[in-house]
């Protein structure tokens, strides 16, 4: 039964405000040119609704969470999952990394048909510890569910200060119900760039983890170990690699690729800004291994290389995320992650939801030994150093 008696013909102090809001919040959305005043019936029915649960809705109400609500719907109404609405817990939880005195889990994850997978856990990890496996398939983050959430936002669920506690609920292959597994977060100091000599051979292989401020600096050591060595030709594995900070992967680049573009970035307000590689580089033969979880950055690395002829794909079609996203803080202690550039590869192509095709397809067949896709790599790299 619904009873509309009680509401308007007797305006209340909420309904009041939150009609002089209204209209408030119509004069400064039609001041930044975002909004005709067409929709004004749309703006004012987002208030009455407010105001209706507000004042009679059967439960308390908090205006917070109501607000938070509309705020959240907006965001979600542009169906881009790398666009999110922070509440203050998460934004907070994000943020404490910048600070470096976070603590980690010490695994490796990336998206996959749009759950959050895990990649690889490192040996001795709180991960490692508590029986977390290579793909794993997380589905909560202390109690909240993070299917279909983005990958950024996952991350900084997962982090938090040393010693503190977070709960994953993990769905794996072969067990019929969820785990549930409660991990102590510990300083977590892994490195996101290695480097060995294959055995027998003048071949560097050098796999980059994920890109971070740290990653172009380790690298670097990377590369100068292998040259010391008689490096002849070089394998760069950036399979499973989830991406990361965009300018990392840019000067990451700066060590593969001739002078020129490095990656074109169109922001919304229609400006292009190019990175460019100085031409100080690697002038050895060079192979690149991807897969379908190489994505973001390590698709600028991948597609700079595949554009200007650097180096031979070898592997399987990557993920395609070819867009760049800005955190905005918002009041209260919340934040806004916001789509808000593409990028396009040296011969401008637009890779999101393409991905990058290989130059060699090589499928990894998981039920043969062996790694097919790093032996036709170093095959490759024999015949050119022939």
């Amino acid at each position: 039964m619904y009873d509309y008696s009680s509401y308007g013909n007797r305006p209340n102090k909420i309904t009041r405000r939150l009609t002089v809001l209204a209209v408030i919040f119509f004069v400064v959305i039609v001041a930044a040119g975002g909004v005709l005043a067409s929709n004004f019936k749309h703006v004012g029915n987002l208030i009455k609704v407010i105001s209706l649960v507000r004042s009679q809705y059967i439960e308390p109400v908090d205006t917070t969470s109501l607000v938070d609500g509309a705020i959240r719907g907006m965001v979600d109404s542009l169906h881009d999952p790398y666009s999110v609405y922070l509440d203050p817990g998460t934004y907070k939880q994000l943020q404490e990394q910048i600070s470096g005195s976070f603590g980690g889990l010490g695994i490796l994850v990336g998206v996959k048909d749009e759950l959050l997978t895990v990649a690889r856990v490192y040996e001795g990890s709180p991960a490692y510890k508590r029986g977390i496996k290579e793909g794993d398939r997380i589905v909560g983050i202390n109690g909240k569910d993070v299917r279909g959430i983005d990958l950024e936002t996952a991350i900084g669920l997962m982090r938090g200060p040393v010693g503190t506690k977070v709960k994953l609920r993990i769905v794996r292959a072969g067990f019929p119900a969820p785990l549930e597994k409660e991990i102590t977060r510990e300083e977590i100091s892994v490195p996101t760039a290695e480097g060995k000599m294959i055995p027998g051979t003048r071949i560097g292989y050098m796999v980059i983890s994920q890109f971070n401020e740290k990653t172009p600096s380790e690298l670097a050591g990377v590369l100068s170990d292998l040259r010391e060595q008689g490096m002849r030709g070089a394998i760069m594995d950036l399979r499973n690699n989830p991406g990361g900070e965009l300018i990392s992967a840019t000067r990451v680049a700066d060590n593969f690729v001739p002078k020129g573009p490095i990656v074109y970035i169109e922001y919304s307000s229609g400006n292009t800004e190019v990175k460019e590689a100085d031409g100080n580089y690697l002038h050895l033969p060079l192979v690149v291994l991807v897969n379908e979880n190489s994505a973001s950055a390590a698709e600028i690395l991948a597609g700079a290389i595949k554009d200007t002829k650097a180096g031979t794909l070898v592997g399987t079609k990557t993920f395609g995320k070819g867009i760049v996203q800005t955190v905005f803080p918002l009041n209260n202690g919340a934040g806004l992650k916001l789509t808000t550039a593409r990028y396009l590869t040296p011969g401008k192509h637009n890779i999101h939801k393409k991905g990058i095709s290989p130059d060699v397809v090589v499928e990894d067949l998981p039920d043969v030994p062996g790694d097919e896709q790093l032996e036709k790599a170093e095959e490759l790299i024999k015949s050119k150093i022939k």
